[in-house]
C-alpha cells in the first residue's frame, strides 16, 4: 500500500506535528480518506463513510488551532465502531431489519471525542449482534485482514482493527465482552485496551432501535484502539468518566497512581503457554525471547518469573495475582491460596 509520511504515525506523533505546523488537520483527513478510497474496496473496514462532515471537522480543528486552542485530540483522524451511535449515520449492529435506523444524537463517547477535537471519518464493520470473532454481516459484507485478505481481522471490533492496520486514521473506538477489543488487536498487530467495567460509559452503544439510555451489561465495556500503547492512554483519558445523565455532574474520575514509576521496580510474570490452549512454537519462542530481552536489558531488579502451569494451578494463579493487586499484606494472601510452593515462591516471594 502506498503511504504518506503520516499514514501510520501514532496520534501522539500527529499531535506533535500539528502543533509544530508540519501538517494540517485537513491534510491528515485527506490522507486517511484517500487511503480508504484506494484500498477499502478489498478490505471493507469502513462500512459507513462520513467524509464531508469529517473534512468540516478538520477545517474547524485547523481554525481552532490557529486561534490558540489546545485539545487532546485536536485534528486527529479516527473511526468509530458501527455499534456506537453517531447522529445521522446508520447504527445496525449488523441486523438487516435495522439498516435504515439512524439515531438523532451521538453516543456519549462519540460526543467526548468530538469535544476533544477528533475528526471522525466513518464507522467500522461488525459481525451481527457483535457476537463473533470475525466481522461479517448481511448489510455490509465481510471485513478482511489488511495483511492477508484471505484472513479475518477478528471481531467484533474487526472493522476498527483493520482500519488502524490499513492507515485509516490513528485511533478508533471499540467494545468488548469476551475479547472484542483484544482479539482484533492481535489479529491485526495493533493496540487495544479493555477498561475496568463502567470506567467508560456506554450510553449510545445499545442495539437499535432501543433508546440510548445508560446501560451496564455484565462484562460489556467500551474502550480505545490505536497503533501505540501511549495512544490508548490518550484516548482513554478522553472517554472515561461518569455519565452525567446517571451520576450527575458532581462526580469526577480520579484514577489511583501507578504502583511504581519505572519498569525496573515491577516484577514480570511470563506465561508462555496454557494447559487448555497450548501456544504454537513460533508464538512461544517469541514470548521466551521477550523475557530474555527484558532481563538482558538490565531494567529489572529481579529476574523475570517463569512458571509451568497445569490445569489445577492456572486458575489459582490468576486469583492469586488479583488478590495481590488488592492486598498489600503478602502473608495474609499467601496463607489463603492453595497453589504449588514453586508458584508461591516466585509470585509472592
Amino acid at each position: 500500500m502506498a503511504k504518506s509520511q503520516w499514514s501510520f504515525k501514532t496520534a501522539t506523533e500527529l499531535s506533535g506535528a500539528l502543533a509544530a505546523k508540519q501538517v494540517s488537520a485537513v491534510e491528515l483527513a485527506q490522507d486517511a480518506i484517500g487511503r480508504i478510497e484506494r484500498h477499502d474496496a478489498k478490505i471493507n473496514a469502513v462500512c459507513v463513510r462520513d467524509f464531508a462532515r469529517g473534512l468540516d471537522a478538520a477545517r474547524a480543528a485547523d481554525a481552532a488551532r490557529a486561534q490558540g486552542a489546545s485539545k487532546p485530540l485536536l485534528g486527529i483522524p479516527m473511526t468509530v465502531k458501527e455499534s456506537c451511535n453517531i447522529a445521522g449515520l446508520p447504527t445496525t449492529w449488523g441486523f438487516p431489519e435495522q439498516k435504515d435506523f439512524r439515531p438523532p444524537e451521538d453516543a456519549l463517547s462519540v460526543s467526548r471525542v468530538k469535544q476533544a477535537g477528533a475528526v471522525i471519518l466513518g464507522k467500522t464493520n461488525v459481525p451481527i449482534a457483535l457476537g463473533d470473532w470475525q466481522s461479517y454481516n448481511d448489510i455490509y459484507g465481510t471485513t478482511n485482514n489488511p495483511f492477508d485478505l484471505g484472513r479475518t481481522p477478528g471481531g467484533s471490533s474487526g472493522g476498527s482493527s483493520a482500519a488502524l492496520a490499513a492507515g485509516y486514521g490513528a485511533l478508533s473506538l471499540g467494545t468488548d465482552i469476551g475479547g472484542s477489543l483484544r482479539v482484533p488487536a492481535f489479529h491485526c498487530g495493533i493496540y487495544a485496551h479493555k477498561p475496568t467495567f463502567a470506567l467508560v460509559p456506554t450510553r449510545g452503544n445499545t442495539p437499535p432501535p432501543l433508546p440510548p439510555l445508560p446501560f451496564d451489561r455484565d462484562l460489556s465495556v467500551l474502550g480505545p484502539m490505536a497503533r501505540s500503547a501511549a495512544d490508548l492512554s490518550l484516548l482513554l483519558d478522553v472517554i472515561a468518566g461518569p455519565d452525567p445523565l446517571e451520576a450527575g455532574t458532581a462526580y469526577r474520575l480520579e484514577l489511583p497512581p501507578s504502583r511504581h514509576g519505572a519498569l525496573k521496580d515491577f516484577r514480570v510474570l511470563l506465561i508462555d503457554t496454557d494447559p487448555v490452549l497450548p501456544t504454537n512454537t513460533a508464538v512461544r519462542s517469541a514470548i521466551e525471547q521477550a523475557g530474555i530481552e527484558i532481563e538482558s536489558a538490565e531494567v529489572m531488579q529481579r529476574p523475570t518469573m517463569r512458571v509451568e502451569l497445569d490445569e489445577g494451578n492456572a486458575a489459582k494463579l490468576f486469583r492469586l495475582i488479583d488478590a495481590l493487586e488488592e492486598n498489600d499484606d503478602v502473608g495474609a494472601v499467601h496463607a489463603n491460596f492453595d497453589v504449588s510452593d514453586e508458584i508461591l515462591e516466585k509470585v509472592v516471594g
